[in-house]
């Protein structure tokens, strides 16, 4: 499509293109994340998936102690409409000591609103149990809490009785690319 050529049927595109880098979780090794995207009910996917799962990656043996997956975020969206701007949703899990694959973080980010390169450090959180007893029932058991769905994330309903407790973190690089985004009156950085 040429730069004057706009989408058909009255719609706006927004393509982003990047990669969930790394993590940063002292205490933890061995873990991978899982993606998905969560958006409005005028947003559709044009190109690319909904969701992904990484290799399982081991921490670097240097000071950082980094876990890096580099891997790839690749999707396109159509809307008439801003309402739902796509929201990026990663869930970090790991094995335990006995074996069993918990969660060791979520985290949430929109994706950016403007054409070019960015980056994010998303701060990850894990969901805390409401009382002792829950807590060691759930060392006991290997189970620790976690979202039957971690698209509640993208919602604010239901998440003001979560408790949660701040762990380790994830970068992100975003490349964006706006079309036709201008012909409904949005502006962004290179008014696009």
């Amino acid at each position: 499509m040429s730069g004057s050529e706009s989408t058909p049927g009255g719609v706006f595109l927004v393509s982003v293109v990047g990669q969930i880098e790394k993590a940063h979780f002292p205490n933890y090794d061995n873990m991978y994340c899982k993606y998905t995207f969560v958006y409005g009910p005028d947003w559709e996917i044009v190109t690319g998936i909904e969701e992904g799962i990484s290799q399982i990656a081991q921490k670097s043996q240097d000071e950082r102690q980094q876990v890096v997956w580099n891997f790839p975020l690749d999707v396109s969206f159509k809307s008439s409409n801003p309402y739902g701007w796509p929201q990026l949703i990663i869930s970090v899990y790991g094995l335990d000591t006995f074996g069993n694959d918990v969660v060791r973080g979520y985290g949430v980010c929109h994706l950016p609103v403007v054409n070019g390169q960015s980056s994010e450090e998303m701060i990850m959180f894990v969901p805390e149990s409401s009382s002792t007893l829950q807590k060691l029932t759930s060392w006991l058991t290997g189970k620790r809490p976690e979202y039957v769905d971690a698209r509640i994330l993208a919602r604010g309903d239901g998440r003001e009785v979560t408790r949660v407790r701040s762990q380790g973190c994830v970068w992100i690089n975003f490349n964006v690319v706006f079309k036709d985004f201008h012909h409904y009156g949005f502006e962004n950085d290179n008014n696009s």
